[in-house]
């Protein structure tokens, strides 16, 4: 879906919306909960951890391999894939030779894997998202083997690994900002609003490729039918003119009778995130379950690096002490 325009598009968005639905993501409300509060308790047991490893990252993991049908014992496995996946949409020139044969290995192994699990689905549908691929048809249509396996690393990479980066990104702007910090706090309604700051003020992909489906010109700019185009995100989230003073993070931007301009952290139009329900969902109830149960929450060291990714941004770690 991400490289086609309509008709493909609409044919493929019809189909996989008619099994991506709100009931789905509904569905999946308590065991996002559940796996919060599991993680959390983990995590205050040992007081001082990596936030990404004990909470951010096995969660959005958890849910994607729930969702897909990918039993328990897979998911390290599975996970593993999604970051050489993630990693391998950056420009190959980018990439050194091991991540190179990383992103082919995984390549294999989750198209091999998949091509099992699809099978297994058509002989015996179970109640997941998979099944429902395997079996939706619209018009007498149907999804073809590989756009299912298309479908399914799409749902991996974008509904995996930009989560993980939206809660890690969005609590360490909180930590760098206790008033907004005390304020959350204080009013957990805000959350819904602070989630969309997040996305704004640190988003988990900081560009998206496009191409002019016609010439035009924007902003001086002339672009002819057919050329690519960069349109970065996290630069846009920064325009003064859209928003007031935005290099300042702000929990209440989105709330009030004249909330600001929608960010475009889940892209646009046609091409808008299928998924966007479901990571907003997570984000909202692991950062309300963190901010409930966790009353001291501290960086343990201001050396914070980022993983070396073009296209998503994401720590390679976020070290908190943390208590009741």
């Amino acid at each position: 879906m991400l490289r086609t325009n309509p008709p493909a598009h609409t044919r493929l968005r019809a189909l996989v919306s008619k099994a991506f639905t709100p009931r789905t993501v509904a569905h999946l409300r308590p065991l996002v909960t559940s796996q919060a509060d599991a993680l959390l308790d983990a995590a205050l047991e040992k007081g001082e951890v990596d936030l990404i490893e004990a909470f951010a990252r096995p969660l959005p993991l958890r849910v994607i391999c729930t969702l897909l049908g990918v039993p328990p014992e897979d998911e390290e496995t599975f996970g593993a894939w999604g970051m050489a996946l993630s990693r391998g949409l950056d420009p190959d020139y980018l990439l050194t030779a091991a991540e190179l044969a990383q992103r082919a290995e995984a390549t294999r192994g989750f198209a091999a894997y998949f091509t099992e699990l699809i099978a297994q689905r058509r002989a015996a549908p179970s109640d997941d998202l998979l099944s429902r691929l395997v079996t939706v048809q619209e018009q007498g249509d149907s999804l073809t083997e590989s756009e299912m396996l298309e479908t399914c690393v799409l749902l991996l990479v974008a509904g995996y690994e930009t989560t993980i980066n939206l809660v890690a990104n969005g609590v360490l702007a909180l930590l760098r900002n206790p008033g907004q910090l005390s304020l959350l706090r204080a009013d957990p309604a805000l959350t819904v609003s602070a989630v969309d700051e997040m996305l704004r003020y640190d988003p988990p992909v900081h560009w998206a490729g496009r191409v002019a489906l016609e010439d035009t010109t924007l902003a001086g700019h002339r672009f002819a039918a057919g050329d690519g185009i960069v349109i970065v995100i996290g630069s846009a989230h920064r325009d003064p003119e859209a928003y007031p003073d935005p290099d300042r993070f702000d929990v209440t931007r989105f709330t009030g009778s004249a909330p600001a301009t929608r960010h475009i952290a889940f892209g646009f139009g046609i091409h808008y995130c299928l998924g966007a329900a479901l990571a907003k969902m997570e984000a909202e109830i692991m950062l309300t379950a963190l901010l409930r149960r966790v009353r001291n929450l501290a960086l343990t060291t201001d050396r914070l690096t980022y993983r070396p990714h073009l296209l998503a941004r994401g720590l390679e770690t976020l070290p908190v002490r943390l208590s009741a």
